[in-house]
């Protein structure tokens, strides 16, 4: 999953940390893995790649 923050701030909200934790143990109920969660900005941040995920 992805999205953008038009601040170009790439900084995880705590909304969007939250948000990929529930997404994440939902999709686990159903069988689908949630690879990772990027933000896109000047540039970009695995949520993944930060351990948030």
């Amino acid at each position: 999953m992805f999205h953008n923050h038009p601040s170009r701030d790439i900084r995880p909200s705590e909304e969007d940390i939250n948000v990929t934790r529930r997404l994440s143990e939902a999709g686990e109920l159903i069988g689908i893995e949630l690879v990772d969660h990027i933000i896109l900005g000047e540039e970009y941040k695995s949520l993944k790649a930060e351990g948030l995920l």
